[in-house]
């Protein structure tokens, strides 16, 4: 299974893959034809609710964790990212700042699964 996490401000590669961003808003600043977005899954992203409570504080990661696990839970979404994983190379992108405290990391850990 091939798939990697990436910042939404990082230089696309060839070697991404097919990229998904896996966020409910564009990121900032970022321009469509240079981010080179292969499939954007706004349904994938954590609820705005959810998003807004977290706000990126490392001491919430893991209820936000468990609660983005809850609201993904039978997601086709999941399973169809799973198969294309064993298929070809897929890279989540994401906007936040934190590398280790996103929900890209949570749906790779779900898709690895």
């Amino acid at each position: 299974m091939s798939i990697q996490i990436k910042r939404a401000y990082e230089e696309p590669s060839p070697k991404d893959g097919t990229r998904i961003l896996v966020d409910r808003l564009w990121p900032r600043g970022v321009q469509k034809e240079a981010a080179r977005i292969d499939r954007w899954t706004k349904e994938m992203a954590p609820s705005n609710e959810l998003r807004k409570w977290f706000g990126h504080d490392p001491e919430k990661w893991p209820e936000f964790r468990r609660r983005y696990k809850a609201e993904l839970k039978g997601s086709a979404e999941i399973a169809e990212l799973k198969k294309r994983a064993k298929k070809e190379k897929v890279t989540l992108v994401y906007a936040a700042k934190d590398s280790e405290h996103n929900n890209a990391v949570v749906l790779k850990e779900l898709i690895a699964k």
